[in-house]
């Protein structure tokens, strides 16, 4: 369906509010995150928080963490060795468990409950609360306390995957070692009733375990298996441990390459940056400077459809009434953080 027939679609079933410019130049992004969106204040930038002076503690290894992400890629290899021999359905079959597994993440933990960029209707919220156990990575009371602290504490030892760390440590190697006390402290410290309010965020954390092993293991395995006879061995090792694999590695990237590499438009001042490839992954999640400029933003973009399926998705969901009030930063606002704090490289679309 074209985009403007889509969108005027949209706006007779919900509605998008804008975040304007301010009247004046010099009026902060707080005064305008305060009209837009009261609810939510802890996944705004905090720039007065300072690591603590001094080393910082030895690191402690999860092993358990550690022997299974090496047995879990070693199973994506060799996943890997079988897709040519894999039937057609099983390719097809990966590929949707990996695309709705994205969506339990990006329009579901982080978009709508990590930084409530829109409202969801009960059927949709249903589908990326499953969608995200799929995923496993996390569930999403957990997902989005850390999410909202990456963003309050951005690259200081309170964020999780801080990519001042490296490119290892803040793309896989932060789930390796035990939390630096920094980030167990400010991140008890964030509001999360809205999250505990949430009687399918609070349902799917007390069934976490069982869910995860039912709907990210024993479900892609089996449906290839039985429904068109593919091998056990081509439906574990590729429908499963290397879809899986994918996900993880795809999402992870927005913590790493997104934080190290790519242009600051919008804000030069923070490190993540617009990464395109990130975004071809991460199903839109890859212009990442434009997101910690404004994370109340439900299309994480200025473009909305360009490279970025999730914002696709949500619209399509507004189209039918399952989402609605969805944010979204007028050009006057973003214009003027972009010549407030840009670092020249800003093309308008």
């Amino acid at each position: 369906m074209p985009a403007h027939m889509l969108q005027e679609i949209s706006s007779s079933y919900t509605t998008t509010t804008t975040i304007t410019a301010p009247p004046k130049e010099e009026k902060t992004l707080t005064n305008l995150e305060e009209d837009i969106r009261p609810e939510i204040k802890d996944d705004i930038y905090d720039p007065s928080y300072q690591d603590a002076e001094g080393p910082r503690p030895k690191l402690e290894y999860v092993w358990r963490n550690i022997i299974l992400m090496g047995l879990l890629h070693l199973g994506a290899l060799y996943g890997v060795t079988l897709v040519p021999t894999s039937k057609f359905y099983t390719w097809l079959w990966a590929y949707a468990y990996y695309l709705v597994s994205a969506l339990g993440i990006t329009a579901g933990a982080h978009r709508l409950w990590s930084h409530r960029s829109y409202k969801a209707r009960l059927p949709l919220r249903l589908f990326l609360i499953i969608a995200n156990t799929m995923a496993f990575q996390n569930d999403v009371y957990e997902w989005a306390r850390d999410h909202r602290a990456h963003h309050k504490f951005s690259e200081t030892d309170a964020d999780p995957h801080n990519s001042r760390r490296g490119f290892f440590f803040s793309h896989v190697g932060w789930l390796l070692v035990r939390k630096h006390p920094a980030v167990k402290e400010k991140g008890g410290s964030l509001d999360l009733s809205d999250l505990k309010a949430e009687k399918l965020v609070m349902f799917q954390r007390r069934y976490y375990k069982p869910a995860v092993l039912m709907m990210c293991f024993i479900l892609p395995t089996l449906v290839p298996w039985f429904c068109w006879g593919e091998t056990f061995l081509h439906s574990l090792f590729v429908g499963t441990f290397l879809r899986y694999t994918v996900v993880v590695n795809a999402t992870w990237l927005v913590n790493s390459a997104a934080h190290l590499y790519g242009n600051r438009p919008y804000d030069k001042n923070v490190n993540s940056g617009e990464n395109v490839l990130v975004s071809l992954g991460a199903v839109g999640e890859g212009f990442h400077n434009y997101h910690h400029s404004f994370p109340y933003d439900y299309s994480a973009s200025e473009y909305r459809w360009h490279i970025n399926f999730t914002t696709f998705f949500i619209d399509c969901m507004a189209a039918l009434g399952l989402a609605y009030d969805r944010k979204k930063v007028s050009k006057a606002a973003i214009l003027a953080r972009v010549k407030r704090t840009g670092d020249g490289s800003y093309k308008s679309a």
